[in-house]
């Protein structure tokens, strides 16, 4: 069984709904195709692109879809 995690915001104390999808990786760990995902809510945005700007790790901001889950069983 895979455990729902809630699609909010990853900002720090925020728990509004996420909006975008940041998607980044940390090249001193990572192959350059891995990517991992950061939500962010439209006020947030702005602030987690920055952090992850200044240290090299954004690779792409997108708008946030959830993810379709096949029913078949």
């Amino acid at each position: 069984m895979v455990e729902e995690l809630a699609q909010q915001c990853s900002r720090k104390g925020c728990r509004a709904p996420g909006a975008w999808s940041l998607r980044w990786n940390n090249p001193k760990l990572h192959e350059p195709a891995y990517r991992k995902t950061w939500l962010a809510c439209d006020d947030h945005r702005e602030y987690l692109a920055g952090f992850l700007t200044a240290r090299g790790f954004l690779r792409e901001v997108t708008p946030f879809r959830t993810p379709q889950h096949d029913s078949t069983p």
